[in-house]
């Protein structure tokens, strides 16, 4: 059975909060033993919990979800390449899927179709993705 940890974004809870009772539940659907859930005030903090995670090796697998909406000022740039390159390199170095389940939009309503709206539920994407990379990392024998 495999070991999936969950980092949810507690900032824009109205998107996060549905993109992680997606998440949880595909893994129901998939019937997976619940993932683990740990929560970070935002998501520049998603790549550092990811990171503390993956020091554990505990877990097969590492789900990030977060909401970033563009506002009117460049943080919107700066936030989103952090948490980018922060999950690329905890993936990277600790040769461990890390899933980047964070919606970058440029306004609410485009995160929300996003989470169970016309654009699908980007939730129940994220804990397909571990699943996947996890039996790919299997089948390849690594």
């Amino acid at each position: 059975m495999p070991k999936i940890a969950i980092v949810v974004s507690e900032f824009n809870a109205l998107i996060t909060d549905k993109l992680l009772a997606g998440a949880l539940e595909e893994a129901q659907n998939q019937e997976i033993k619940t993932p683990k859930v740990y929560k970070v005030p935002g998501a520049v903090e998603l790549p550092y919990a990811a990171k503390q995670l993956a020091k554990t090796k505990k877990y097969d697998a590492i789900v990030l979800l977060g909401c970033v909406i563009r506002g009117q000022t460049d943080h919107y740039d700066y936030v989103c390449m952090q948490v980018s390159q922060g999950t690329q390199e905890v993936m990277m170095t600790y040769d461990l899927p890390v899933i980047f389940g964070v919606l970058t939009t440029h306004n609410k309503d485009q995160a929300l179709a996003r989470v169970g709206g016309e654009k699908g539920h980007k939730g129940k994407y994220a804990l397909k993705a571990a699943l996947d990379m996890i039996k790919l990392k299997k089948d390849i024998g690594a």
